[in-house]
């Protein structure tokens, strides 16, 4: 599976190139991003049993202070009753005793908690294992705006580190509807991993699922094969229907239309009664799809960056990132 310490292995490719060195190996990089996760949850439980016996603590001075207090004045309450009093409150230091044991065994132990690796850890992948993959860049904005700065892939299976060593820079550098990303834009920038799975042929252009699936199409028009792909998030992130979403990918593989406003008017739901007017992908010859399904990691600079000062702060990080 996919996970943001592959995306965090894209940062630093990105930023190794920026100041002309190798950047870490994809295998470091997994491997303290396990490290840096394992700490983080053993920081968590820490901070819970020091709140949990900071609340004992609490509960058992109320509980101490119930006792002591003195009966008042104007009430003159049975000896059974205060017998049953004092049993209450003993019984309420109990759990709280426990509760503080509880606490005290769960942090002297969690210096021995371990958490499984990752599923997409390198110690869990095959050496032979190869992804087709997507690299996508984009830049936040103060308000949380997200637009696209480059996304490019392949189809062909990669080895894991060498295709994200190149996808991670060819989507910066290479996507000609951008300029290059300039180290400026860093601080601004989040990536995202898609891996891709799954790959089956379409009966139709319909046959695929919004949300779960992504699309490959590829035509023939006035003589040239055209083709183009949207990975499964596209479609829902831009709120399209299935029908608008194949036309776009059309657009987006170079088809022109064909002189179909027709198709545009009944993709927007304007017919004008010609209800026998041709979808986009009926005007074109040999018209095919494929649906993938894809795995997905992200991860912004701020993530990235707080995972690296903690990677600096131990003793050899510094010369593991290089």
């Amino acid at each position: 599976m996919a996970t943001p310490a592959q995306c965090y292995y894209c940062f630093e490719t990105l930023l190794a190139s920026f100041e002309g060195r190798e950047p870490a190996t994809l295998a470091a990089v997994e491997a303290l991003w396990e490290q840096h996760e394992q700490t983080k949850k053993l920081s968590d439980l820490e901070d819970q049993a020091a709140e949990d016996t900071e609340q004992d603590s609490v509960n058992e001075t109320e509980d101490a202070s119930r006792l002591s207090s003195p009966p008042s004045r104007l009430q003159f309450p049975r000896v059974s009753r205060l017998q049953d009093e004092s049993s209450a409150s003993s019984t309420a230091t109990t759990p709280s005793s426990a509760s503080n044991t509880s606490a005290n065994s769960l942090q002297s132990s969690s210096t021995n908690i371990t958490t499984p690796a990752s599923a997409g850890s390198s110690s869990h992948r095959s050496p032979n294992q190869r992804y087709p993959l997507f690299v996508t860049w984009n830049t936040l904005s103060r308000s949380g705006h997200k637009a696209l700065r480059g996304c490019i892939g392949t189809f062909e299976g990669q080895e894991l580190a060498a295709g994200l060593k190149s996808y991670a820079l060819t989507s910066a550098f290479d996507d000609t509807r951008f300029s290059p990303i300039p180290k400026s834009l860093l601080p601004s920038l989040s990536c995202s991993l898609t891996l891709l799975s799954s790959f089956e042929p379409c009966t139709n252009a319909m046959d695929w699922l919004l949300g779960t699936h992504g699309i490959r199409i590829s035509f023939v028009h006035r003589g040239r094969r055209y083709g183009a792909t949207y990975l499964p998030d596209v479609a829902v992130e831009q709120g399209w229907t299935k029908e608008e979403t194949v036309e776009s990918l059309m657009r987006k593989a170079g088809w022109d239309g064909g002189g179909g406003s027709s198709a545009r008017r009944l993709l927007r739901g304007a017919t004008g009664g010609n209800s026998s007017a041709a979808k986009p992908w009926d005007q074109v010859a040999d018209f095919r799809t494929v649906r993938y399904q894809g795995l997905k990691a992200s991860a912004d600079y701020v993530e990235w960056q707080e995972w690296r000062d903690w990677v600096l702060s131990l003793d050899d990080g510094a010369e593991i990132l290089g």
